[in-house]
C-alpha cells in the first residue's frame, strides 16, 4: 500500500519536511517512489510548496496521506480541491487555482529565530 508521508530533512534541531509517496513498508527517511511537495513548519507563515498534479494521482490511483500530511493538505486547501477532482473538474483549473493561492500565501517569510 502507498502512502503520502513527510520525509524529514535538514540539520539536527532545524527539520524540515519532503512530502513523498512511500510503500508503507519503507522507513521514514529511506526508499520513496516519487517527491510530491515541501513543508517546512519552521517558517511563518509555513511554507508548503506542493505538485498538486501529481498529488491528485497517487490519491487517485488509492495512496493515503498520514494524519500530518492531511493537515498540511488541508492548510493548503489541496483536500478540498481533490474532492472537486474526484467530482470531475479538470486537474488544469484545479492547479492553476492551487498556484494563486500559493502566490497569495507567499507572504515575506521569517524563521520564527528571527
Amino acid at each position: 500500500m502507498v502512502r503520502i508521508r513527510l520525509r524529514r530533512v535538514g540539520l539536527k534541531g532545524q527539520p524540515s519536511y519532503r512530502i513523498v509517496a512511500a510503500d508503507k513498508e519503507a522507513p521514514r527517511d529511506g526508499r520513496f517512489l516519487e517527491i510530491l511537495g515541501f513543508y517546512n513548519p519552521r517558517t511563518e507563515p509555513a511554507t508548503i510548496t506542493l505538485k498538486e498534479d501529481r498529488v491528485y494521482h497517487w490519491m487517485k490511483n488509492g495512496a493515503l496521506p498520514t494524519e500530518s500530511v492531511e493537515k498540511v493538505f488541508k492548510s493548503a486547501g489541496t483536500l478540498d480541491r481533490f474532492d472537486r477532482f474526484k467530482k470531475g473538474e479538470a486537474v488544469e483549473t484545479l492547479v492553476a487555482e492551487a498556484e494563486a493561492a500559493a502566490a497569495k500565501r507567499a507572504a515575506p517569510v521569517r524563521t520564527r529565530k528571527d
